[in-house]
């Protein structure tokens, strides 16, 4: 078993137990994977170089991140879910948010499920402390990940940005997520993404779509 600490908004903090799981099959959907240290040339330049130097008291190894290649045209959430065979439940984006107090602009990556919402002008606002809070303009957020619109990834990321996971996430066996760039996809284990350097489990970080 895997413990990981979730943040229940501001009423302090409880324990989440998690089963982390074995190796993920090779095929999901109809995903074909392989570990994904071993395709760089699936991986934004970031990426890769985390993947190298990841954590060894990281909930799965560094080889049970995999890495999938996938038509870029198909890399938005819904048309890869249909095209794949991969289900909203288990497939988790990546948004960059910027919040303001002044003069000073704070970002932060969120990780949520695809089935959700990051709650930007709620819990992410008042988390990060700031009076205004919204998505990163489109240029800005490749700019300052060196990753490709659609393919953001929590995994690589400047060090000095918190990543807030949504507690669902981290309850998730795996789930699919960007890989820096449009034309594949990393499968990993949920537990993970809330052990990542800088990484910060929340409770209702997100709201049910629909």
């Amino acid at each position: 078993m895997g413990r990981i600490t979730v943040e229940a908004g501001h009423r302090g903090a409880m324990w989440l137990t998690v089963p982390i799981g074995v190796m993920m099959s090779d095929v999901m959907g109809s995903l074909k994977t392989e570990p994904a240290q071993s395709r760089p040339d699936l991986l934004a330049a970031p990426v890769a170089k985390a993947l190298a130097v990841w954590p060894e008291d990281a909930p799965v190894d560094g080889d049970q991140v995999l890495v999938a290649p996938i038509d870029p045209g198909l890399a938005d959430t819904a048309a890869f879910c249909a095209a794949y065979g991969v289900t909203l439940a288990e497939s988790a984006n990546c948004v960059i948010v910027a919040g303001r107090r002044g003069e000073v602009t704070k970002y932060a990556a969120c990780v949520v499920l695809a089935t959700t919402r990051a709650d930007v002008n709620g819990v992410i606002r008042r988390h990060l402390d700031v009076r205004k809070c919204s998505f990163a303009p489109m240029d800005e957020a490749v700019s300052l990940t060196g990753m490709e619109y659609g393919g953001i990834t929590p995994i690589g990321l400047p060090a000095d940005w918190p990543i807030l996971v949504d507690s669902r996430v981290v309850a998730t066996p795996h789930v699919i997520i960007g890989s820096g760039v449009r034309h594949s996809k990393i499968v990993v284990a949920g537990p993970a993404l809330g052990a990542l350097p800088g990484a910060q489990v929340i409770e209702g970080l997100a709201k049910e779509v629909g």
